[in-house]
């Protein structure tokens, strides 16, 4: 349901610093809105040095990126709270400055969404979605996002 794809500029994230900032967004993605951990999924891709510019200057800064495309129908306390504590965790995890960090939420409506095969649910509305899918669906979901 929710992607986030993370475009590090200016730097290098070590294997070990991906694996706790994946694991931090889809955490907090979970718990302010309720979508299950296995919904959630994390990409990093790594811009190169010269292919980085802000207001037409190369720039010389590191700075990553976060582009999450969320379902439609959350509170926008919700989504800011969100923004804010992924901010905060990467940060944290990686060591670039806030001011190096920039994130932007993207609403796009559940039926215009596919993913394990199936339009997704409303949100509020997974539980229902998940008990019609077909049992061998479930179980793989169950699989995934086990580390909570």
């Amino acid at each position: 349901m929710p992607t986030y794809v993370c475009r590090v500029c200016g730097t290098d994230l070590n294997d070990g610093q991906k694996t706790q900032i994946a694991h931090e967004i889809t955490r907090l993605h979970s718990q302010l809105t309720g979508a299950p951990h296995f919904f959630a999924q994390v990409f990093f891709e790594k811009a190169a040095r010269g292919d980085h510019f802000i207001g037409g200057t190369l720039a010389e800064t590191e700075n990553i990126f976060i582009r999450g495309d969320i379902r439609e129908g959350r509170p926008k306390e919700v989504k800011r709270q969100l923004v804010t504590d992924i901010v905060a965790a990467v940060h944290r995890l990686s060591g670039i400055p806030t001011s190096g960090i920039w994130v932007y939420l993207n609403d796009l409506p559940a039926g215009q969404m596919v993913e394990f095969g199936h339009v997704l649910p409303d949100p509020g509305s997974e539980r229902q979605w998940l008990e019609a899918l077909p049992a061998a669906d479930r179980e793989r979901m169950a699989r995934m996002g086990k580390r909570e």
